[in-house]
């Protein structure tokens, strides 16, 4: 038997865990099929093999467990499970001038006004500019280009909160 944390989880508790990872229930009941892990890549090829059997009612039901980039209000209250998490892997927004969080703002609602879903970048080690710059890039995509994009950034997200259950 592994040592992963997340084997000695009962299924509500394992549940539960995996979702502050990956809000997409069908990602989470199919990562609980998996178990047990036998080790830490086991765990992250099963993330990614799941995550990958997956399609775009999946992968906007986990964008829906995020908070808008720069909208760090939003944090404390429709995204309280994953709070602690959004809002460490946006610390670089924290620092951002006055007027690249307008700027950022602007952009995060033209952006799910185009695509009907909120910009997902993986914001770790990103400052605000970086991700300003990103979004930049990222709004002139068609939208089947973006979904593709978003659930790579979410795949690394997800990878990101698993090493935090190791």
């Amino acid at each position: 038997m592994s040592s992963l944390k997340i084997n000695n989880l009962n299924e509500a508790q394992a549940y539960q865990a995996l979702e502050h990872c990956c809000a997409a229930p069908n990602w989470v009941s199919g990562m609980l099929n998996t178990m047990p892990f036998e080790n830490k890549e086991h765990l992250f090829q099963s993330a990614q093999s799941v995550w990958d059997s997956l399609g775009e009612s999946d992968y906007l039901a986990a964008f829906e467990g995020h908070p808008q980039i720069g909208d760090l209000s939003t944090l404390s209250k429709k995204y309280a499970a994953t709070a602690q998490k959004a809002g460490h892997e946006q610390s670089g927004m924290s620092k951002a001038n006055e007027q690249t969080l307008k700027k950022m703002i602007a952009l995060n609602k033209e952006y799910l006004s185009k695509f009907g879903f909120i910009f997902i970048v993986c914001a770790s080690g990103k400052s605000a500019e970086q991700m300003l710059e990103l979004i930049e890039q990222r709004i002139h995509n068609t939208r089947s280009t973006e979904l593709n994009i978003a659930a790579g950034e979410q795949a690394k997200i997800t990878k990101i909160r698993l090493e935090s259950l190791l």
